[in-house]
């Protein structure tokens, strides 16, 4: 194996699940584009196995659009711009929250979008989704995802240009867009980015009162994802010992996020400046 095959095999297994995610994406841009300029298919169809159908009778028979029409973009721009936003909330999650967490406002997000889009068309096919076609792109989840960054920390500020701004304007702002955006030649999509909207409001101000919402759907992941423990269930006593009805590990992971709660809460309220030097560290620790 060559020395650049190594370097490669290396950044891939370097890449956050964030960066993961956008290199998925832009995979699948060019193998739609590839179609369409290589074959008789035209690129509004190159990736008509991903889209998302707007009538339920033909969703039923194509259910995993739920989740891929999130990763099939037509437009270089829309790729563009939903992947550079992606980036930074990418990096302010893994900053600021587990990675699982994280995962699940994403694809969530993705989810909510998805059927807000079949929703709003059963209920009126003949209103403004009456001559849209398909869902397709990434925007429901990364709207989930900034919506979750406003709800959570609205008073944090951010650097616009040549001043701050706090993030619930941001979010306000955004929303309101959406809102007018179905008056638009993209009502499809803004339904979507509404979707979207609420998933990620609805998490940020459940997990500030101790609920997440997304640990269902993060099961129901794992089972997929993870190989079956049956055989080393009880390989180390350790590590199934019980603290108030959970692992240690469990335990541990609980009062890191609840330290991470508080801080998130002094920023929101005081600015990231007002942390202390440990408080600082012991957050870039936990991004890490």
């Amino acid at each position: 194996m060559t020395s650049l095959t190594y370097d490669i095999q290396d950044k891939l297994k370097r890449l956050t699940a964030f960066e993961k995610i956008i290199a998925a994406n832009v995979v699948i841009y060019i193998v739609g584009w590839l179609i369409a300029n290589f074959s008789s298919v035209s690129r509004g169809q190159s990736l008509s196995w991903l889209v998302l159908p707007k009538e339920f009778s033909e969703f039923i028979f194509k259910p995993w659009s739920i989740i891929t029409y999130g990763f099939a973009h037509i437009g270089f721009w829309h790729l563009f711009f939903n992947m550079l936003v992606l980036y930074f909330i990418g990096r302010s999650f893994s900053n600021l929250f587990n990675i699982k967490l994280s995962l699940n406002v994403y694809f969530l997000g993705i989810i909510t979008g998805a059927l807000a889009y079949i929703l709003a068309y059963a209920i009126f096919p003949g209103g403004i989704l009456k001559f849209t076609g398909p869902l397709l792109g990434a925007s429901a989840g990364v709207r989930a995802a900034l919506i979750f960054l406003c709800a959570y920390m609205p008073n944090y500020e951010v650097r616009l240009i040549t001043f701050n701004i706090k993030l619930l304007y941001i979010g306000l702002v955004l929303v309101a867009l959406d809102v007018l955006g179905l008056f638009s030649g993209n009502a499809g999509g803004n339904i979507a980015h509404l979707g979207g909207d609420v998933l990620g409001f609805l998490y940020a101000t459940q997990l500030k009162k101790g609920t997440d919402i997304g640990k269902g759907f993060e099961r129901i992941m794992g089972m997929f994802s993870k190989k079956s423990r049956l055989k080393t269930v009880y390989k180390s006593k350790s590590k199934g010992k019980a603290y108030a009805g959970h692992t240690k590990d469990e335990f541990d992971e609980f009062n890191k996020q609840k330290q991470i709660d508080i801080i998130l809460d002094k920023i929101s309220k005081s600015g990231y400046e007002s942390l202390s030097n440990e408080e600082k560290e012991f957050l870039f620790r936990s991004g890490k």
